[in-house]
């Protein structure tokens, strides 16, 4: 019974230890890479926003000839 009450507490000990070592190997990205990761996210911003207009523009004229001109 004890045993398996120690181990039900280690498996939130072993949690907090992986989380804290976890957050000591973090580090602040310096601004060689924080203006890189920016570059990479406004790019994926432009590419999704180029898709969805290209869908919208193909969908429009295909909507309008299967429901027709209403």
């Amino acid at each position: 019974m004890s045993d398996s009450i120690q181990q039900f507490a280690d498996i939130p000990r072993q949690f907090v230890k992986d989380g804290t070592l976890f957050l000591n190997r973090c580090t602040k990205p310096d601004k060689r890479e924080f203006i890189k990761i920016s570059q990479a996210v406004g790019i994926g911003f432009l590419v999704m926003g180029v898709i969805g207009f290209v869908v919208k523009l193909i969908h429009i004229p295909v909507n309008n000839i299967l429901v027709g001109a209403a």
